[in-house]
C-alpha cells in the first residue's frame, strides 16, 4: 500500500490540500476558496468557521479516489492571521461592527499602527529578536488594539490562535503552539524556551502573564512534532480519513515554502553550512517572505529575526519580506483603465490577464535589446502597503514616475512590467541587507504564485543578479506542509531528513549580464532615490 502525506495550506483567499508520496511526488491536490471582509480601510478580517469548512472539502476532495488507510500524517501550514476564540471554542468577534462570525484579523490587517508604535518606543530586548521594531502585521500589536478597542472581546477571548495553531487544534484538540508562530509572530524567545513577562507587562498585556500565558500558548513544540493523540474522531469524520493519524505541529505558510525549497540538492550537493549562507528560499504570494538561515544568530536592521529553530531545527532564521507584492500587482493591472477590455479579450481567448500582459510586453520589446527596457522613463516604489523590510515602515506608501496623459493597453503592459521590477528591486534591497550582516547570497530559490509568471522570474534574476532556482515541485509550499506530516508520522526522522528526501531543484534562470545588469543597476539607483525623495516631501510639508 502506498504510503500518504497530507500537506493544508490556508493563504489569504483559499484553503489548498494535496496528497503525496514520501519521495515527494504529488499524487493530487484541491483548492477551496475562502472569504475575506474588509469593513474599514485597513482592517481585514476572516471567519476560522469558514476557513476550516474550507480546509475540511480540500483534503475531502484532494483524497478521492486515493485510500484513507494510507495517510501516515498531516501537516498544516497557514498565514500568520489572529484568531479569537471564546472558552468554548466558539468565535469571538474582531470586528469594529461586532460582526459574529469574523473573528480572525488577517496578517494583513494594519489597524495597529498606533499599538506598534507603542511598543516600539519602549526598546524592549524582545524587540532585537524581530529586527528592531515589531510590525504592525504581527501578533502583540493586533492584542493590544483589541484590548484597547474591544474591551469586552477581549474580555472574553480565551484562546488567542495564530491561524497555523488554530488548525492543528481544531485538528486535535490540543492547544499546544508551534515554535514557528510564536517566536516568528508573538515574541517567544526560542532560544531560551520562554515568555519575556516584563515586556507584556511593560506594553500593557499583563493579564497575559497574570494567566501564565494559558491564553496564548503554554505547550510550545518545534514544527513537525506530533500533537497529542492526531486527529480527533470528529476531525477524522469531517475529513473523511481514520482518526488517530499523526498530526505534526504547524508552520507559517511562508515557512513551510522556505522547508519545501531551501534544502534542495544543487549541483548534484546538499546545502552545508556555507552553502546556506548562499541562499535564499523567496516565498511570494500576496506578498512575499525571503527566508535565510544560518548556524549563528544574525542581527539584521529591518528584517524579522534571528529567530531560533523556527523554520530548520537548530538554525537561526532572518525573515525578510514585503508587505504586497501579488497584492500589488493585481492592483495596479485591476485598477488602470485599460483593464475592463484586456480582461475580456484575455477570457475570450482562454487565457490570463497575465499571459495577455506578458505577450504585450514581448511585442512592444520585439525591437529592442532587452525587454526590461521599456521602462527606461517609467519607475515605481512599490511601498503601496507599507514597506516590511529592510525600512521597517510601514508609514511608507507607492510612487510612480514618468506617467503620460495616457492610458491604452499599452501603457498598462509597461506599468505592469516597471511594477513587477519595482517588487524584484525590493527584493534585491532585502538581499544586500542581509550580505551587509555575513550572508553571501547569490542563489534564490523560488516559490509560491509569482514563480509561474516567466516575467515575473527574468524580472529578479536580472534585478538581483541572483539566480533563480525552481522546485521540482511547484507546489513547494504544500510540499512543506506535508513534510511536518511525514515527521510527524515517522515516515521521515526528522525535518532535514524530510527535506532532503521530499525536495528537488528544477529549472534555474540564470542572471543577464552586460548591458542587463547596467540598465537594473540605474533603476536600482533611482528605486533607492524614491525613497530619499518621498521623505523629502514629507519634511518639506511638515515644516
Amino acid at each position: 500500500m502506498q504510503t500518504i502525506l497530507i500537506g493544508v495550506d490556508v493563504g489569504t483567499g483559499s484553503a489548498r490540500a494535496a496528497a503525496f508520496t514520501p519521495a515527494g511526488r504529488m499524487l493530487a491536490q484541491a483548492v477551496r476558496p475562502i472569504r475575506m471582509w474588509r469593513p474599514r480601510p485597513d482592517f481585514a478580517q476572516q471567519s476560522s468557521a469558514d476557513i476550516w469548512a474550507a480546509v475540511g472539502a480540500a483534503v475531502r476532495a484532494a483524497m478521492e479516489g486515493l485510500d484513507p488507510a494510507a495517510v501516515r500524517g498531516i501537516g498544516f501550514d497557514a498565514t500568520c492571521s489572529l484568531v479569537v476564540l471564546d472558552a468554548a471554542g466558539a468565535p469571538v468577534s474582531a470586528s469594529p461592527d461586532a460582526a459574529p462570525e469574523q473573528d480572525i484579523i488577517v496578517w494583513m490587517d494594519h489597524r495597529a499602527g498606533a499599538e506598534a508604535e507603542l511598543i516600539n518606543a519602549g526598546g524592549h530586548d524582545v524587540l532585537r529578536y524581530v529586527g528592531g521594531k515589531v510590525s504592525l502585521e504581527m501578533q502583540t500589536p493586533k492584542l493590544l488594539w483589541l484590548k484597547r478597542h474591544l474591551p469586552e472581546a477581549w474580555a472574553r477571548a480565551a484562546y488567542f490562535f495564530d491561524l497555523p495553531d488554530f488548525l492543528t487544534w481544531r485538528a486535535t484538540g490540543s492547544a499546544s503552539r508551534s515554535l514557528c508562530s510564536t517566536v516568528c509572530k508573538w515574541t517567544y524567545l526560542g532560544q531560551e524556551g520562554r515568555w519575556d513577562e516584563g515586556f507584556f507587562r511593560a506594553i500593557g498585556l499583563e493579564e497575559l502573564v497574570e494567566d501564565d500565558f494559558r491564553r496564548i500558548g503554554t505547550a510550545i513544540l518545534p514544527v513537525g512534532h506530533p500533537i497529542g493523540g492526531g486527529l480527533s474522531a470528529a476531525a477524522a469524520a469531517e475529513f473523511g480519513l481514520p482518526a488517530g493519524i499523526a498530526v505534526g505541529t504547524s508552520a507559517i505558510d511562508a515557512h513551510a515554502g522556505g522547508l519545501g525549497v531551501i534544502g534542495a540538492a544543487l549541483d548534484g550537493a546538499a546545502p552545508d553550512e556555507p552553502a546556506l549562507l548562499r541562499r535564499v528560499a523567496l516565498v511570494g504570494g500576496t506578498s512575499s517572505c525571503h527566508m535565510a538561515v544560518s548556524a549563528s544568530p544574525r542581527f539584521v536592521p529591518g528584517v524579522w529575526g534571528p529567530y531560533y529553530s523556527a523554520m530548520q531545527p537548530g538554525l537561526w532564521l532572518n525573515e525578510g519580506g514585503q508587505s504586497a507584492t501579488g497584492a500589488l500587482i493585481d492592483h495596479v493591472i485591476t485598477t488602470h483603465a485599460a483593464y475592463p477590455a484586456l480582461a475580456e479579450a484575455a477570457r475570450q481567448a482562454g487565457t490570463s490577464i497575465y499571459q495577455a500582459l506578458n505577450e504585450r510586453v514581448a511585442s512592444l520589446a520585439s525591437g529592442l535589446p532587452f525587454p526590461a527596457l521599456l521602462t527606461d522613463a517609467l519607475h515605481v516604489m512599490p511601498d503601496f502597503h507599507g514597506n516590511r523590510s529592510p525600512r521597517a515602515d510601514a508609514s511608507l506608501r507607492g510612487m510612480v514616475s514618468g506617467l503620460r496623459l495616457s492610458a491604452t493597453a499599452d501603457d498598462l503592459a509597461v506599468l505592469y512590467l516597471a511594477t513587477v521590477q519595482a517588487v524584484a528591486y525590493g527584493t534585491r534591497h532585502i538581499i544586500e541587507t542581509l550580505n551587509e550582516q555575513g550572508y553571501r547570497i547569490d542563489t534564490v530559490l523560488a516559490c509560491g504564485g509569482g514563480t509561474k509568471n516567466p516575467v515575473f522570474l527574468r524580472e529578479h534574476a536580472d534585478a538581483t543578479g541572483c539566480r533563480i532556482v525552481l522546485p521540482a515541485e511547484p507546489e513547494a509550499i504544500l510540499l512543506g506542509a506535508a513534510m511536518l506530516g511525514a515527521v510527524a508520522g515517522g515516515v521521515q526522522p526528522d525535518l532535514p531528513a524530510a527535506m532532503a528526501a521530499m525536495s528537488r531543484a528544477g529549472a534555474v534562470i540564470e542572471a543577464g549580464g552586460g548591458p542587463v545588469r547596467r540598465f537594473h543597476d540605474a533603476k536600482y539607483a533611482v528605486f533607492r532615490r524614491m525613497h530619499d525623495d518621498q521623505m523629502a516631501y514629507r519634511a518639506l510639508m511638515a515644516g
